[in-house]
This record gives structure tokens, sequence and C-alpha cells, in this order.
């Protein structure tokens, strides 16, 4: 294919729809390492019928409706706004109280009004989480920490341009320890990700500009015909990434 041509077909890549927190269109375009942990397994080990749970940063709720919780007992909080307006039309009708959450990471809810709170993948103030967690409530969080993603980076020249902050299980953990919660369990795990095709590479990225700010086909076209080339002489194109999870507990 022509380099005209390859840079018009990548850019319809690119230009794909996305919703919620939906990444099915990477099912046979890549694999990933498996954790040594499983979040919703602890969630599940956790959560009980009766609690008051918020969802934080829960995308489409994909994750959150496998968990079967009442719906009058569940509220989330989103912070991006096509993923707030299809949360309205899709859960509030159900019950669930749904609201939107800025970059200050305020919870617009009273003190004290949650047993549990879930978060996969999303920022909190540990101060916020604290204040409207009950005594003896529980706080589940899977974070992505500050080395993810670090060598596709470093191929698409961003690393210089990612937001610089310390983010890993010791910096969380001893935040949460100051805002009054005993450690119950915390792990770290740097998994591989492996591209299998271009296609895949370029969806997943225009998918999180936080960590691959400005990149797309027309900027960093000449960085992803290099990673064209690595991929198809190895079969692959491997990445890192970095997790974190922890399970605190208010004390009473």
């Amino acid at each position: 294919m022509e380099k005209i041509e390859l840079k018009k077909y990548w850019q319809t890549i690119e230009a794909l729809e996305f919703k919620g927190w939906d990444f099915s269109y990477l099912e046979g375009r890549w694999r990933q390492e498996a954790l040594p942990w499983r979040y919703d397994e602890l969630v599940r080990t956790h959560l009980s019928s009766e609690m008051h749970l918020l969802d934080m940063g829960t995308g489409g709720g994909e994750l959150l409706l496998t968990f079967a919780h009442p719906f009058g007992q569940t509220s989330v909080t989103e912070g991006w706004k096509p993923n707030y307006e299809l949360l309205k039309k899709k859960l509030k009708p159900q019950g669930v109280t749904v609201t939107f959450v800025d970059q200050t990471n305020y919870l617009n809810f009273s003190n004290d009004s949650f047993d549990i709170i879930l978060n996969s993948h999303e920022s909190y103030d540990p101060k916020e989480v604290s204040r409207v967690l009950k005594l003896g409530g529980l706080f589940i969080t899977q974070q992505v920490g500050d080395q993810n993603g670090m060598l596709l980076s470093e191929k698409l020249d961003t690393k210089r341009r990612r937001n610089s902050f310390e983010w890993s299980k010791e910096v969380a953990q001893e935040a949460l320890v100051k805002e009054n919660m005993d450690i119950l369990f915390a792990d770290e795990y740097f998994p591989y990700q492996d591209f299998l095709d271009m296609e895949g590479l370029i969806y997943y990225v225009k998918r999180i500009p936080w960590e691959y700010p400005d990149v797309s086909v027309e900027t960093h076209f000449t960085q992803l015909l290099e990673i064209q080339k690595e991929l198809s002489k190895k079969g692959y194109l491997r990445n890192q990434q970095h997790r974190f999870v922890l399970i605190g507990k208010l004390r009473e």
C-alpha cells in the first residue's frame, strides 16, 4: 500500500466511534498478560447487596453492571461528557444516581454516604474518598501507575509531553493511610501488552490521549511507519503496563 493510501486508511481507524469504555474492537488485535489478582473478584469478595455503593469513573457502566448490585443502592460518577450523557439514559432510569465529576475530583455527596467505593482506573482525591465513606467502609481501587506505556511513548516520542507525577502503590498507599485508612490488601505488577496489528495500536493510542498526548496519524506518521516495520518483523509490538491495586478500610 502506498504511503498516502496507508495514511488515509490509518486515519479511518483513529476516527472510529468509541462509546463507554468498550475495547471490543481490539479483540484479536492485542494480547495482555494477566494480572496476579482480579479486580472483579476482589470486589465480589467484599460487596454485599445491602451496601450503599459508589462506582467512580464508571465509564459506560459495563463493569459495574456485572456486579448486579441493587440499582437503588448504587451511585456512579463520570467525568467524560459523552459517557455522562450515556449514563443518564442508560442507568438513571433504572434508579442509579448519576453524578458528573470534574477535574477537581470533588464528590457531590454528603459525608458518610457509602459503605463501599469502587474505583477502576479513575483519578481520585483521597480526602474526598474518606469524607464520603462511612466509618468502617471500604475503598477498592485498581490504578494505572506512572510507568504505564513508557515503551510505546518512547517509540512515539511522547514521553516528554506526558503528565509527569509519581503514581505507584507506595505513593497511593501512603496517601490513604494519611486519610485514616488501614490497608487490607496491596499489590503491584508490570504486565506486558502486545499489539498484533497497526489497526489495534492506532485505535488504542487515540482512546487514551492522556498517555499519548497530541498523537495522530498526521503528526506521527513517520514514527508509526517505524513501528509498523518492527511489528511486521516480530509479529507484534511490545508495550509494558503498570498496575497496582489497594483495598483500604476507613478506621472506626
